[in-house]
C-alpha cells in the first residue's frame, strides 16, 4: 500500500519556486524565527540548491536533460530568485554557497528558445553587479561573488556597465590586497573585463586612456609584488597586441614614461617578466613613427639593450621569438639620433 502514496517527483519549476520561498524566509531577520525552525529551513534550502545543480550539470548517473534545464532557467529568471540568492549567499553554509555559485555560473549559459535569458534579466537588474563587486571586501564571500561576477561578464551589456562604472578604479586596489586568493581572483576578473568583449574594451580604452594607464603603470607594472608585476605585464601584452586596440597601442608606445617602465621590466631578474616585457618592448622598437624622445632614449641605451638581447634566450627553442628578437636588434642598431 505504501507505494500508492509516494509523493510526485518535484519538477524543475517546483524546485525553483520552493528555493525562492526559502530565500525569502532566509532574507528575513533571524529574530523572527525559532533557531530550530530556521536550521531546518536552511538545510532544506541547501538540498534544493544541490538538486538544481544536478539538473543543470547532471551527475555520475545521468547527463543534464535540455528540457529540464530550460524549465529551470525560465522559472529562475521569471522573478527575483537571482537577486535573493546573491543577497542571501552570506547566510548559507560553505557547501550551499559553492552549489549556488555553480548554479549561477551555469545559468548564464543556458538558452531558452535560443536566447540567453540571463542577459535580459541582468540588464534590467544591473545593480546586482555592484553587490558582487562589493563582495571583494568580504573575505568569506569574495571568491563566490568573484566567480559569479566573471560569469556575468560573459554578457557584453554587463561588461560595459562594469567598465564604465567607478568600480574599474577599485580593481587596481583589490588586485593589490595582501590576501593572495582574493587578489588573484580580482586579477582574473580584471583580465576578463579587459579582453573578452573587444569592441567594448577598445571603446573603453580610448575614452579612459589617461587615468587607466596611469593607474596600470604605477599600481600594477611598478608594484612591489612580483606576481602583480608578472600578471600585469602579460595582460598588457594581450591588450596592446590585440588588433582591436591598435589606436591605444600606438598611443602607448609613443610615451617615453611607458618606455622607461618597460626597460626596467626588461632588466628584472625574473625570466618570465623579462619575456613578457620583451613582447611589449618590441612594439616600441617596431613603431615606424617613433617620437624624437623615444629615439633619444633608445639610442642612449643602445649598447645596454644590444648586450641584453645578445644573452636573451628562451629555455626551449622558439623560432618566432628569435625572429622577433633579431628584428628588434636590427631596429635599435639602425637608429639615428634626431638632430
Amino acid at each position: 500500500m505504501k507505494g500508492l502514496f509516494k509523493s510526485k517527483p518535484k519538477t524543475p519549476v517546483d524546485i525553483v519556486r520552493q528555493t525562492r520561498d526559502l530565500l525569502i524566509f532566509a532574507d528575513r531577520s533571524a529574530s523572527e524565527v525559532r533557531t530550530s525552525k530556521r536550521e531546518e529551513k536552511m538545510a532544506e534550502l541547501s538540498k534544493l540548491l544541490r538538486e538544481m545543480k544536478v539538473i543543470l550539470y547532471g551527475n555520475s548517473e545521468a547527463e543534464p536533460v535540455p528540457e529540464a534545464c530550460a524549465q529551470l532557467t525560465q522559472e529562475f529568471f521569471r522573478e527575483n530568485t537571482l537577486r535573493l540568492l546573491i543577497i542571501c549567499l552570506p547566510k548559507l553554509n560553505l557547501e550551499a554557497r559553492k552549489d549556488a555559485t555553480q548554479v549561477v555560473a551555469n545559468l548564464q549559459r543556458q538558452q531558452v528558445h535560443s536566447k540567453l535569458i540571463a542577459c535580459d534579466y541582468l540588464e534590467a537588474n544591473i545593480d546586482l553587479m555592484d553587490i558582487l563587486i562589493a563582495g571583494y571586501e568580504n573575505p568569506d564571500m569574495a571568491l563566490h561573488y568573484g566567480a559569479m561576477l566573471r560569469e556575468c561578464i560573459r554578457h557584453q551589456v554587463v561588461a560595459r556597465y562594469v567598465l564604465e562604472s567607478e568600480h574599474m578604479k577599485k580593481f587596481f586596489e583589490i588586485i593589490q590586497l595582501p590576501n593572495f586568493d582574493i587578489a588573484a581572483d580580482a586579477a582574473a576578473t580584471f583580465k576578463e573585463l579587459c579582453t573578452r568583449h573587444k569592441s567594448t574594451v577598445a571603446e573603453f580604452l580610448s575614452k579612459n586612456y589617461d587615468w587607466f594607464f596611469a593607474e596600470y603603470n604605477s599600481k600594477l607594472l611598478e608594484s612591489s609584488n612580483y606576481i602583480t608585476r608578472r600578471q600585469a605585464i602579460k595582460l598588457l601584452g594581450d591588450i596592446l597586441l590585440d588588433r582591436s586596440n591598435s589606436a591605444t597601442m600606438t598611443k602607448y608606445v609613443s610615451s617615453r614614461d611607458n618606455l622607461r617602465i618597460l626597460m626596467n621590466l626588461l632588466r628584472e631578474s625574473s625570466k618570465s617578466i623579462q619575456i613578457e616585457a620583451f613582447h611589449v618592448f618590441k612594439l616600441f622598437a617596431a613603431n615606424q613613427n617613433k617620437p624624437p624622445d623615444i629615439i633619444t632614449i633608445l639610442v642612449a641605451n643602445r649598447s645596454k639593450l644590444l648586450r641584453l638581447f645578445a644573452d636573451f634566450k628562451l629555455d626551449k627553442e622558439d623560432e618566432q621569438f628569435e625572429a622577433d628578437k633579431a628584428q628588434v636588434v636590427r631596429e635599435i642598431a639602425s637608429l639615428e639620433p634626431k638632430g
